[in-house]
């Protein structure tokens, strides 16, 4: 085990973690808006950016060898395997987000759909994939690479921590909105672990990640923020299946 690398990696992943949840440093400067798009989406999206060149020098420099998995190699045979689970669970959450959203009161423009929609979530997947699975997840591996059930001691706490990096998006609603907020993130923080370690490509997560955010797009068409009682048991009963699968998926393949 390379302590120095485990170390640089440690870093690394807090730094990002908190740029990530802050908004810093593009909150300092990037004040611009577009149509209807919500202004501090746009400064998310340039904030992004600088994570993703800010990670790839350390990486560079500190990590060549380091597993991250973007790589082309396990990514289809990954999807056909794994996404059913993912792309049904999106589904479901979009049809949740609908019934309790109804009826809509915002018709959006094409670029607040394209880019609060679209585009920022696709980034939301990139980065917390990244720090959370392609660096996080790895370090508690390696560090506990000795334990006979390393890999799975790494997605659970991997998973748990990723369930409650979300309590900052929630914080001011009703507490039992933050209980399910946390055990739905928990359940998906699971789902994209196992898939991750299952392929070792991490472009597999990256994509159903993205593709379940962007089922949260009905939030483009209504001026209502946080979640409705029927749209929140939906997702828990949802993630909470999604968890049980992927535990399912963690027990050990009979020989």
């Amino acid at each position: 085990m390379n302590k120095k690398q485990i170390t640089v990696m440690t870093i690394l992943t807090l730094v990002i973690a908190f740029m990530d949840i802050s908004g810093l440093p593009a909150a300092l400067f990037v004040h611009c808006s577009l149509s209807d798009v919500t202004p501090y989406v746009m400064s998310l999206l340039v904030n992004f950016l600088i994570i993703g060149l800010f990670a790839w020098l350390v990486l560079k420099s500190f990590g060549k060898d380091w597993p991250l998995g973007l790589h082309a190699s396990g990514l289809v045979e990954g999807l056909k395997k794994y996404a059913s689970a993912g792309v049904a669970a999106g589904v479901f959450s979009c049809a949740a987000f609908i019934i309790g959203l109804a009826p809509f009161d915002h018709k959006p423009s094409v670029w607040k759909i394209l880019i609060e929609g679209v585009l920022y979530y696709l980034g939301v997947a990139v980065i917390e994939e990244l720090y959370v699975r392609g660096l996080f997840l790895n370090i508690v591996d390696k560090i506990f690479h000795k334990k006979e059930h390393h890999e799975i001691i790494a997605i659970w706490v991997s998973s748990v921590v990723f369930g409650l990096g979300h309590i900052p998006g929630v914080i001011g609603m009703e507490p039992l909105v933050i209980l399910f907020k946390v055990i739905s993130t928990v359940g998906m923080g699971l789902y994209f672990g196992v898939i991750y370690k299952k392929t070792n490509n991490l472009w597999v997560p990256i994509i159903l990640h993205g593709f379940i955010d962007i089922c949260a797009l009905p939030y483009c068409f209504t001026t209502f923020s946080g979640y409705k009682t029927i749209s929140l048991i939906g997702l828990v009963i949802i993630y909470t299946l999604l968890g049980i699968y992927s535990i399912v998926l963690m027990k050990p393949q009979k020989r």
